[in-house]
């Protein structure tokens, strides 16, 4: 008996465990101000990338933009930071939170 007390006890301590990690996945809530989307955005499309179009270009990946009630593919291009101290872009995503998902922009780092 007191060995399927321990199995038990560890199967409630992985469920535990497992329900921790979900919950790290997603923000409680999301940051004041954000406007939230319940529908999860589509998959990333695969993008071609042409040529720079000169040295120091960085390419800027598309993403889904929500507009009005759907998403909307806005694609990539090739741009060039706006200071000589910015080398990397920081591409933007979607967050899940509990009240949806909500877009946090990309940025020059």
């Amino acid at each position: 008996m007191s060995g399927s007390g321990r199995t038990g006890h560890g199967r409630q301590h992985l469920a535990l465990l497992g329900a921790l990690a979900i919950a790290e996945c997603a923000p409680a809530y999301g940051p004041a101000g954000v406007e939230f989307v319940v529908l999860q955005p589509p998959a990333a499309r695969v993008e071609v990338r042409v040529a720079p179009p000169g040295p120091a270009y960085v390419w800027i990946g598309g993403y889904y933009a929500w507009q009005r009630s759907d998403y909307v593919w806005i694609s990539g291009r090739w741009d060039r930071p706006p200071q000589p101290l910015y080398r990397v872009w920081e591409p933007g995503r979607w967050v899940h939170a509990r009240q949806g998902w909500y877009w946090v922009e990309g940025h020059w780092r």
